[in-house]
């Protein structure tokens, strides 16, 4: 099973990092693909530049063996859709699972995205969340993934399942980050300080 994270990563932190690893291991991913996209079409324009953006991921997720820097969606032109990126990605990978990793906010908004309909065609959903929390039987119903209980169940099914992971809350956010920037206040402890002392190169200049 290979595991894929999008996002923008304006700019990668902790959050990021830490929920992905812990992914990695409790499911047994070989791999999580980091997917920064260009135009991401529910937000606004990043604010770092695409050539930041993937200086900093790179750093931080360099050596960290089975995470992988995936610049597919950098190189494709407009905005920057899931569904165009999961069709792309079972090309590549056709038999294997492919598990998108969503945040459990993202997960409950995912009938807002583009073609959302065809997404349980192309991947199972693992949702991380924090301990203890459940979804009710009525969200449940109304989803077009189904739930699944064990792991095995992603590997046997292929597509079409989604697991609640449970994974340490780090209440980070880039928004948090950007606006202690532009503040002149230090980032320090919320990303890597790789991460850190290259964006502060960055800010500066």
């Amino acid at each position: 099973m290979i595991g894929i994270l999008g996002g923008t990563f304006d700019p990668v932190h902790f959050g990021h990092l830490r929920p992905a690893l812990e992914v990695m291991q409790a499911i047994g991913l070989e791999q999580v693909r980091f997917l920064p996209n260009r135009i991401p079409p529910h937000r606004e324009t990043p604010w770092l530049d695409v050539d930041n953006r993937l200086e900093l991921l790179n750093i931080a997720i360099d050596d960290q063996p089975g995470f992988i820097l995936d610049e597919r969606e950098l190189q494709r032109e407009g905005h920057s859709y899931m569904v165009d990126t999961l069709e792309s990605l079972r090309e590549d990978f056709p038999e294997q699972s492919v598990c998108l990793i969503l945040g459990m906010d993202a997960f409950l908004g995912l009938q807002q995205w583009h073609q959302w309909q065809r997404l349980p065609g192309l991947c199972n959903i693992v949702v991380t969340r924090r301990p203890g929390f459940e979804l009710d039987d009525a969200f449940i119903g109304k989803q077009p993934f189904a739930p699944a209980t064990t792991v095995s169940e992603l590997t046997q099914e292929g597509n079409g399942r989604f697991l609640l992971q449970s994974v340490t809350q780090l209440d980070i956010s880039a928004s948090t980050i950007r606006a202690l920037l532009v503040k002149g206040q230090s980032v320090r402890y919320l990303l890597p300080d790789e991460v850190n002392n290259r964006l502060m190169k960055m800010v500066k200049n």
